[in-house]
């Protein structure tokens, strides 16, 4: 796919942003204005009831246009910010009118004929793409597998063993509102301290299963077969094809935290070859997209406070497991609304917009 004649004409090529007034969309627009200007036109789009809104882009306001196969005329690349449903029935026909579309929801991940793209791990993989769609893996997956992708080039990855902190902005912005009410029916009481009696103050839990003031809540995602979740089943899915290890073997347990935005997780991970943690410091340290911060004895080491609003995977507690030589463990965090979505996105899109611009060149 080669796109439209904006890039093949020596000019910028045209982006669109689908769901441009979303949360996820909203990070977008910021991290667009942040990164180097590599688009022509920037095109909003989203439901009919946005269409007419003015957004902040790059300094200027732009105003977004309604949901449509018109709105897909003349562009290159449109990234997908949108639930799976609606990514579903619209980016084959951004691809059918000519645009790469790079898709944010869980519609094309598992698809044969669909990449799942992490440029710091497989950008080469965004080359071929049968249906014109590229998929951006989920905020969990992504919030480890930049550090796991440099570890494994190195070592060679045989399992993984997870455990998943997953801050409520992973559900929307319903999750967020749901834990800011309860915080605020919880602020100042005993509660906590007897059975029940936080549920029984908050009543409603919105979109999680449990209370999550006060609360960790053992489960994300819907029920999958043999009691394994949604988010579970993606993380072992997902990093299987990332990393192109089809038997790679991948246990998860995700586990919702009252954090508003980044999700952490705990891993446990074995190689095929023997691992030492000065060696896995040089390679985390040099790793593009990973900032490594690992003082244990001087309080160093990532937490959701320190990653939320930042770009990279932060990695730390890096130890050589007590009775393997081959197995690391190590907590990572990361932004679940930046790396998790918007950004990746954003460096997938900047992948395919220089491969139009290299096929231009080349003509």
């Amino acid at each position: 796919m080669t796109g439209h004649g904006g890039a093949a004409g020596g000019d910028k090529p045209t982006l669109a942003v689908v769901g441009a007034t979303g949360a996820v969309g909203t990070v977008m627009l910021s991290i667009l204005s942040e990164r180097a200007d590599i688009w022509g036109e920037i095109r909003l789009i989203a439901s009919p009831r946005s269409a007419g809104r003015k957004l902040t882009v790059r300094g200027e306001q732009v105003e977004v246009i309604a949901l449509s196969e018109e709105a897909f005329e003349g562009v290159d690349v449109a990234m997908f910010d949108v639930p799976d449903e609606i990514s579903a029935r619209w980016a084959p026909i951004a691809a059918s009118k000519g645009a790469v579309a790079v898709d944010n929801s869980g519609a094309f991940r598992m698809d044969p004929d669909v990449p799942l793209v992490v440029p710091e791990v497989n950008a080469h993989a965004a080359r071929v793409r049968p249906r014109g769609i590229i998929s951006n893996p989920n905020c969990t997956t992504l919030s480890m597998i930049v550090a796991m992708g440099a570890l494994h080039a190195e070592f060679g990855l045989s399992e993984l063993i997870v455990s998943s902190y997953q801050a409520v902005s992973g559900a929307g912005q319903e999750g967020i509102d749901a834990l800011r009410e309860q915080l605020a029916l919880v602020a100042g009481t005993e509660l906590g301290t007897h059975p029940g009696d936080v549920r029984r103050a908050v009543g409603d839990t919105g979109p999680f299963p449990a209370p999550m003031a006060l609360n960790v809540v053992p489960f994300a995602g819907s029920l999958k077969e043999d009691g394994w979740s949604s988010e579970e089943l993606k993380v072992r899915d997902e990093s299987r094809k990332i990393l192109g290890l089809p038997e790679l073997r991948v246990t998860a347990t995700c586990v919702r935290v009252p954090v508003i935005t980044t999700h952490s997780l705990a891993v446990h991970a074995r190689f095929e070859n023997e691992v030492t943690v000065e060696a896995a410091h040089e390679i985390l340290a040099g790793a593009p997209g990973v900032v490594l911060c690992d003082n244990p004895a001087e309080g160093e080491f990532p937490t959701p406070a320190d990653a939320v609003g930042t770009d990279p995977t932060w990695v730390g507690r890096v130890r050589r497991s007590l009775d393997d030589p081959r197995a690391l463990e190590l907590f990572v965090c990361g932004d679940n609304l930046r790396k998790g979505a918007a950004l990746n996105t954003a460096q997938i899109a900047e992948v395919v917009a220089a491969e139009l611009a290299g096929g231009a060149a080349a003509r």
